[in-house]
């Protein structure tokens, strides 16, 4: 097969890959990576030339998209800090929570407390796609 097709097809199927398992454009910068390979492929005939690379450009434009990445700090990623549970969040375990207009997976901060459902509460943290809740009635003294 030629190298040239080689690295075209990579380069497709890696920027298509994102788009059905978003990596935070890590998929999308090793094909596009592929893709600039595949012309210089034209140049360089050598497959282990190639590979470093592709190797090289793909660090390099994931390292450089990262500028463009939201910032990971909960205050500029979160539009409101209220929300409302949807079922009883019992001590140390998970319940959901109305936030947002969606339903996430949340927990107490404090693991010693019940939170009933349909009871306000304000979003204190965030861990992944958890959200770390405590019940409004706690804040407002």
């Amino acid at each position: 097969m030629n190298p040239t097709l080689l690295w075209l097809v990579a380069g497709v199927i890696l920027c298509l890959m994102e788009l059905f398992f978003p990596t935070a454009f890590v998929e999308f910068m090793m094909g596009l990576a592929a893709l600039l390979v595949a012309v210089i492929s034209l140049v360089i005939p050598a497959p282990g030339m190639q590979i470093f690379l592709w190797m090289l450009l793909a660090t390099g434009l994931t390292i450089f998209s990262r500028r463009f990445a939201p910032s990971k700090r909960l205050s500029q990623r979160m539009d409101a800090v209220e929300g409302e549970t949807i079922t009883e969040i019992a001590p140390g375990k998970m319940g959901r929570v109305l936030y947002e207009g969606n339903s996430w997976r949340a927990k107490c901060a404090d693991h010693n407390l019940v939170i009933p459902p349909h009871r306000r509460v304000y979003v204190v943290k965030m861990e992944g796609t958890t959200l770390i809740v405590l019940p409004e009635n706690l804040l407002e003294d």
